[in-house]
């Protein structure tokens, strides 16, 4: 029988949603400075990246990132200066990877938006993808954040590196769950690791508290991603087209785990289906049932909330208060998000 996501959802006790408007409130006033200064940061007196920059404004997405920053400076002292110089340093080199992720998969929309790529050419939008890498470091310079800087500059390395390894690891023969955790590990938790440990950084010197929040960041950006990736196997409006990872053959924990738990010729068959280059409709289809009839979806659940679990526990670390409660809805937002 094939599970619903009802079924999913019990068996893996989902904890109730947190929204956006709860993670936003106790910071709002933070987050309105925030993009004065972000929008300042852009600044440049060239015509054609300004055009780009407006429309790159007008298609923000969630702030996720610099909210990751906020909350974890109010979590080890308070919101200073130092914290919108790191959320800022982290915004900008997301924003980089995006635009440049979107010139190599040649994407045609991103956050309901054409994609830059698609409006401003390819040429153009590598070079701007490269003027945010360098405002980034030149925020770091012009106001002495060398400590800021390091760890950033680690994360970019480490997403380097998780992104070339998926490429290696193409492909169903080279993929194991072990590879599938650290390709995730450095692709997506290497940036969410930076936000704590940098928020941390900018409001305080005790470096107990950078390393705590560095290990929450680490477990939260897991989560991030095999919440993404479970996306892939619908069951929600996401905003992503159904069965993306699967016409592009990235394997992912749903479907790892749906042929850990099935038999060898269905493994066979379904391997087969997932290498062909040009996937017809009823190929996704059948895949996408695959793992939900195999329990991919359940274990990739369960992993999921034991990475979330571990990044309360390490919060428990903090004495209780309204702060940490706050980084909490923040963990429960990233696990229960519909997109």
């Amino acid at each position: 029988m094939i599970e619903t996501d009802t079924d999913i959802m019990q068996k893996t006790q989902q904890p109730l949603p947190a929204s956006l408007d709860d993670i936003r409130g106790p910071i709002a006033d933070e987050l309105k400075k925030f993009r004065v200064f972000f929008k300042e940061a852009l600044h440049t007196d060239v015509l054609l990246l300004n055009k780009i920059i407006a429309y790159l404004l007008k298609t923000k997405g969630k702030e996720l990132r610099p909210i990751l920053v906020f909350h974890s400076a109010r979590l080890c002292g308070g919101i200073t200066q130092r914290t919108h110089i790191a959320a800022a340093m982290i915004e900008l080199l997301h924003t980089a990877t995006l635009i440049h992720d979107d010139v190599v998969d040649d994407a045609e929309r991103r956050r309901g938006f054409l994609s830059i790529p698609k409006i401003f050419k390819n040429k153009a939008s590598v070079l701007l993808g490269d003027f945010l890498l360098a405002r980034g470091l030149l925020i770091a310079l012009d106001n002495h954040e060398y400590q800021l800087l390091q760890v950033i500059s680690t994360a970019v390395k480490r997403m380097s590196e998780g992104e070339l390894r998926q490429l290696k690891a193409a492909g169903l023969q080279n993929m194991t769950r072990e590879k599938y955790f650290e390709i995730i590990s450095d692709k997506t938790g290497s940036l969410i690791t930076a936000c704590c440990e940098t928020g941390a950084i900018s409001s305080s010197d005790v470096v107990e508290k950078h390393l705590i929040l560095r290990e929450v960041g680490e477990n939260i950006g897991v989560a991030f991603q095999i919440k993404d990736d479970l996306f892939d196997y619908g069951g929600e409006d996401t905003g992503k087209p159904l069965g993306n990872d699967i016409r592009e053959r990235k394997v992912t924990l749903p479907l790892i785990a749906a042929l850990e738990h099935s038999d060898k010729p269905d493994q066979r068959h379904i391997r087969h289906l997932f290498r062909k280059r040009k996937k017809k409709k009823s190929d996704v289809d059948e895949i996408v049932r695959f793992v939900r009839r195999n329990g991919g979806m359940t274990a990739a659940q369960e992993e999921m909330n034991r990475y979330a679990e571990h990044a309360f526990e390490l919060l428990r670390k903090f004495p209780a208060s309204k702060e940490r409660d706050d980084v909490e809805h923040l963990i429960r937002f990233v696990i229960t998000r519909k997109k």
